[in-house]
This record gives structure tokens, C-alpha cells and sequence, in this order.
């Protein structure tokens, strides 16, 4: 079974709802959000599901937040046309 190690971040299950909360962007919510639910015991695959995106993409979330902090699951614009507001 796939675990988040929130150890390695200093962090608890209740700071992943946190970052959920006040995420400036909905990606970023959502993301905070599955992770939340894989440390609370649910399977990251089944998680994945019910976001309504692909069964590994809730694998992967854990896999970019293990190795590289909460910080990889922000969202980030990287381009395109400018927002019109």
C-alpha cells in the first residue's frame, strides 16, 4: 500500500486539509484533497477514481509529494494567453 511520508515534511494529516483550505487555485485543492483522503487510509488508486481522473494520477500525486514536498503539487501557470480579469 502507498503511504505519504509526512515525517520527511514535518507535517501532519491535518496540514494537507489545511493547504486544501487555502489553496488559491482549485487544482491545487483538489490535489491537497486526495492526499488527504490516501493519509487517512484510503486507497490512492480508488481516490484517483472518484476525482473523476485517471486511477494512477492519485499514485502520482504521493509520488511527487514524497520526493519533492508539498511544494510540487501547487499549481503554476507555465504559460499561455494572460487571464482577461
Amino acid at each position: 500500500m502507498l503511504k505519504l511520508d509526512l515525517g520527511k515534511w514535518s507535517l501532519s494529516i491535518d496540514d494537507l486539509k489545511k493547504f486544501a483550505l487555502k489553496a488559491s487555485h482549485p487544482r491545487t485543492s483538489e490535489r491537497f484533497l486526495a492526499l488527504y483522503q490516501i493519509a487517512q487510509g484510503s486507497c490512492a488508486t480508488r481516490v484517483g477514481r472518484q476525482m473523476k481522473r485517471d486511477s494512477k494520477t492519485g499514485m502520482e500525486w504521493v509520488h511527487l509529494f514524497n520526493a519533492n514536498g508539498p511544494k510540487s503539487l501547487f499549481s503554476v501557470r507555465t504559460g499561455g494567453r494572460s487571464p482577461l480579469a
